[in-house]
């Protein structure tokens, strides 16, 4: 069969790639073109946009880049028709995604949709058009099929992907991993400061105070996939700090503590049983809109799916120095650290074990 497969951005394009590979196993004839990253182009197939082309984040540059936007739908269109898919498969990214997948159904092609929008944050109404024009939902939080259930749309909960790719993820050797990165050997903590350049600049600067007032652990950086080295390492002239671009996994591996920007990099580390604070901080108009539509009492995932505070949340005004300090100083303390081992113990069981990529490949092959 044909697949025609839209992701967005890093996350989306890790998911999509393992997709693409379960469904090579479950399809000897799996022909793929796509919107995504380096990941699904290793799997094969035609990739027809990056995801780093349409990297906007926030209300506000979407409407700065909105005739931008539009082009793209208006290409991808075009370009489904001419390939002429048997299925079609929307990773995450839903504002566009769920923008091609109404004129997709009208049209008559078979739609699917691997990891939902997160309509359960923010405009449920949107469940609406997801009901219209989604054949198939393939869910991958816990709570997700409970609240579906609630509009009277059956979906299908697969478990976490995630979980595969930390299980299936080489051992690290933490004595090479340390000797090519040239760290030393104190405890590590890790800084995960997002993945596009408006989130890293206002994560990494708060972030980087940290460092002269914990003087007995390495600070690193996590680079993520979507941008430049030299971007990241603008950011600071301390020698002692560290950047280790595109080896995220391999750095949560061997972390003492970390300091998360809210995203899937959330979960991540906490599948890797890495005490964490969670930061987030956005532009102040795109933070006030987002304040009045998003429902949630929390921001990050874990959070999230055991509904109840198991990582600190440091948002908007109380992201700063004096609060990170603090949070930071709490999560380096034994106790508080044993304690969070156990409830990341409890949050791994709770999103239903391996297998996620294969359950979906298997639904939408036969469906």
């Amino acid at each position: 069969m044909k697949y025609y497969i839209i992701a967005g951005e890093a996350s989306g394009d890790l998911h999509a790639s393992n997709l693409m590979k379960a469904l090579q196993k479950e399809d000897a004839q799996a022909d793929f073109r796509f919107w995504g990253g380096d990941l699904m182009q290793r799997v094969g197939g035609t990739l027809v946009k990056h995801y780093k082309e349409r990297a906007f984040m926030g209300f506000g540059e979407v409407i700065l880049n909105l005739r931008k936007i539009l082009g793209f739908i208006a290409f991808c269109k075009k370009d489904i028709t001419q390939y002429e898919p048997d299925q079609l498969i929307f990773i995450d990214n839903s504002g566009f995604n769920l923008r091609i997948a109404k004129w997709a159904k009208k049209q008559g092609y078979k739609t699917n949709y691997y990891i939902s929008p997160q309509v359960w944050a923010s405009r449920a109404g949107r469940v609406e058009a997801i009901k219209r024009d989604i054949d198939a939902m393939y869910v991958i939080l816990p709570f997700e099929k409970a609240f579906y259930k609630k509009y009277n749309y059956k979906v299908n909960f697969v478990g976490h992907p995630l979980i595969d790719a930390i299980v299936d993820k080489p051992t690290t050797n933490e004595q090479k991993f340390r000797a090519e990165h040239q760290l030393n050997e104190k405890p590590i903590i890790a800084l995960l400061p997002g993945s596009r350049k408006q989130e890293i600049t206002k994560m990494l600067s708060v972030m980087l105070k940290m460092v002269p007032r914990f003087a007995d652990f390495q600070f690193v950086i996590a680079g993520a996939p979507s941008q430049e080295d030299s971007f990241y390492t603008s950011f600071f002239s301390d020698t002692s700090v560290r950047f280790v671009a595109n080896r995220t996994y391999d750095l949560l591996s061997i972390s003492h503590a970390a300091l998360v920007t809210s995203g899937t990099a959330t979960l991540e580390t906490a599948l890797f049983k890495v005490p964490q604070v969670v930061c987030y901080k956005a532009g102040n108009i795109s933070y006030q809109i987002a304040k009045r539509i998003i429902t949630l009492k929390f921001i990050s995932l874990v959070n999230l799916i055991m509904d109840r505070e198991v990582v600190t949340e440091l948002i908007q005004h109380d992201f700063n120095e004096k609060s990170l300090e603090e949070e930071l100083a709490k999560i380096l303390d034994n106790a508080h650290r044993e304690k969070l081992h156990s409830d990341y113990l409890d949050l791994e069981q709770k999103l239903g074990g391996k297998g996620a990529s294969a359950k979906a490949a298997r639904l939408i092959v036969k469906s």
